[in-house]
């Protein structure tokens, strides 16, 4: 098997430039001379290996923290460094039981959204998109099978875009949270999107709550549900 190649000198300057650094931030970001690294982008020097594996690392967090450090989405990303590990943990703004009233009437609204508390994600895979977490309300989606949602559960959700409301949703891979203007926040599994007339028939998983329609047209967001924190209870 032949050894990776280093690093050639374009790019090793563009890698800089993914980083928005200087020659001289690069420098003491990779424990380098200015000189050193000059010498790296013409070509005169290679760059050493354990350089060029930090210097990897730090492209991977950068790539990481631009996907998930979004304004949009309002969450941020700390990346920890224990004993030559690297861990990172996405914090998301949690909207509780309580919170439920005041989301409705401002999750639209940037202010609003910053007041919201955040919680702790540990990410074991990278993550795209824009994620919230919702605590959940009520008994609906409690049942006896590895599938249930107890109350009191934090759920870490992705926005689904309104773009892709217009094809069918990925409703045998995802269990939703959906903001709906009367119904308010409800967590539920949807069995059936009528794309033509704009239907979503939803499921709860506690077989005392019969199934029911709504109109797309009265949701105002859809989150599939991505993660569950459970909540323990006795039995």
């Amino acid at each position: 098997m032949n050894a990776p190649q280093n690093m050639d000198s374009l790019e090793i300057k563009v890698a800089r430039k993914t980083l928005k650094m200087t020659q001289t931030t690069f420098g003491e970001t990779l424990g380098a001379s200015l000189r050193a690294v000059q010498s790296w982008e013409s070509g005169d020097r290679n760059m050493p290996k354990s350089t060029e594996i930090l210097l990897q690392q730090k492209l991977e967090e950068h790539k990481l923290k631009s996907q998930l450090n979004d304004p949009k989405s309002h969450y941020n990303i700390e990346v920890n460094h224990i004993n030559g590990l690297t861990s990172s943990i996405m914090y998301v703004p949690l909207v509780n039981q309580y919170a439920y009233a005041g989301y409705l009437n401002g999750f639209s609204d940037n202010e609003y959204m910053e007041t919201l508390p955040r919680i702790p994600f540990i990410l074991d895979k990278e993550y795209k998109g824009e994620y919230l977490c919702f605590e959940v309300k009520g008994d609906s989606m409690e049942c006896d099978s590895e599938e249930s949602i107890s109350e009191g559960s934090i759920l870490l959700c992705r926005n689904v875009r309104k773009d892709y409301w217009k094809s069918k949703l990925h409703i045998h891979k995802w269990d939703f949270v959906i903001v709906h203007k009367e119904l308010g926040i409800v967590a539920k599994r949807i069995i059936n999107h009528d794309v033509d007339k704009g239907i979503l028939t939803l499921r709860s998983l506690n077989s005392f709550y019969k199934d029911y329609d709504i109109h797309i047209k009265d949701v105002q967001q859809i989150f599939n549900i991505v993660e569950v924190q459970q909540k323990r209870k006795r039995r």
